[in-house]
């Protein structure tokens, strides 16, 4: 068993990085627990382990007495002055027993003990591996899907990208590559989980915090974001220098640095749009190539009603509502938009109007004025009685039209 020992101890030590003595601790209190379980049941024992040569000893621990009650725990002072001379009753002796005795439960046990040991290092190096990597992007293996849920081989562990995490219309399956966001380690009973997304907002960002040099160095600062995963996902960028244009450093030279991201998206739209602290251009921005007619700010309810054209109301609301969606996330108002009404104005109405105003005079009259052709005060310069008679109005209508038309004009 010596040879098994030491065979399993360098094991451990080289390839998994376990101390020698974490190794010998585990094993040797495993296998006193199982011995005193079992034949050795009610008998105290020490276990050694040689750290160089891997050689088991032990020992039952027997109280010097002059009469034996218990044979598993004490030991007659004549049997004890034999083995130790010069011992004392009431003193304790260490009789060394044959590892043999232990029997086959005790091996059994120090396997079971590597193992165990095995698995919680395991486990420990899983959290200090991957500690540091909450929120960057891993690369791993698609190992097995269990149910919606995906099992994911990152090398050094298994992670799980859960159904939730995952981007609607995307299909992998064993043996395919994939690239996810490590967001987050939880604890669980069988010891830490990596939890994987795809789904998640972070992941299209730490994309382009990779991808795109003048976001990693903080040139170009991503002040909004608002993704539908496998649908769209807008972006709002601001640059800390004035002559970087931050949407064309994120788009790239031909689009490369935004088609690349959108390729690992499987065809995921992103739009990238200029930040604006004032939302009313905020809006303006993140709705092109919409064009809002009309823009309405409730600065209390942080509400903003747009109105626009009919031939761009399907633009501006986008499939299922979702353009007016991402736009109201990004922005961080609620939005509704309506159809803008264009308004028509009836010209031989407001002259009437004007007319009878001007005029002192009911609609009816204004409206005849109108309709023969008085529209305004200025026609009705070189306009004697003899004309309005001639365009239908009695003599007593013509003679108080001329007199206010000479008042006001008199007043002018």
């Amino acid at each position: 068993m010596s040879s098994e020992i030491l065979t399993v101890l360098e094991y451990m030590e080289k390839e998994k990085g376990i101390e020698r003595a974490d190794m010998i601790s585990a094993i040797v209190n495993a296998i006193k627990t199982a011995a005193q379980k079992g034949v050795n049941s009610g008998q105290e024992l020490k276990i050694d382990i040689d750290p160089k040569n891997g050689q088991l000893h032990a020992w039952a621990m027997l109280r010097v007495v002059d009469s034996v009650s218990d044979p598993k725990t004490e030991i007659h002072i004549e049997k004890a002055s034999a083995i130790q001379p010069g011992i004392q009753l009431g003193e304790e002796l260490e009789k060394e027993i044959d590892p043999a005795y232990l029997g086959r439960i005790a091996a059994q046990t120090a396997r079971q003990a590597i193992m165990q040991k095995l698995r919680q290092f395991e486990k420990d190096r899983i959290y200090d591996d991957f500690k540091d990597m909450v929120g960057n992007i891993v690369t791993g293996t698609v190992r097995r899907r269990e149910r919606n849920d995906i099992y994911v081989d990152l090398g050094k562990a298994e992670a799980l990208l859960m159904g939730r995490e995952q981007v609607p219309g995307e299909e992998y399956q064993p043996g395919d590559r994939i690239r996810c966001l490590l967001a987050a380690i939880e604890s669980t009973p069988r010891g830490p989980e990596l939890m994987l997304t795809r789904a998640s907002p972070r992941f299209v960002r730490r994309l382009f915090e990779l991808e795109v040099t003048e976001i990693a160095d903080g040139t170009v600062q991503v002040e909004a974001f608002a993704r539908e995963p496998g649908y769209r996902t807008k972006m709002a960028v601001i640059s800390n220098d004035p002559k970087v244009d931050p949407v064309g450093a994120c788009v790239g030279a031909r689009g490369a640095r935004v088609k690349s991201i959108v390729r690992e998206l499987n065809g995921e739209k992103i739009d990238i749009i200029n930040y604006f602290a004032d939302p009313e251009e905020m809006v303006r921005e993140a709705l092109k190539p919409a064009v809002p007619r009309e823009v309405k700010i409730d600065e209390r309810g942080r509400r903003i009603i747009l109105r626009v054209a009919n031939e761009d109301l399907a633009i501006a609301i986008g499939r299922k509502g979702q353009n007016a969606r991402l736009t109201s996330r990004l922005i961080g108002w609620k939005i509704d938009i309506e159809e803008f009404a264009e308004k028509t104005v009836d010209v031989q109405d407001e002259a009437t109007k004007k007319l009878a105003s001007s005029l002192d005079v009911d609609y009816e009259l204004a409206t005849r004025l109108v309709t023969a052709g008085f529209v305004s005060l200025e026609i009705f310069e070189g306009v004697e009685a003899d004309d309005l008679e001639e365009s239908g109005f009695t003599a007593d209508e013509a003679a108080t039209i001329l007199a206010k038309v000479a008042a006001v004009s008199g007043n002018a």
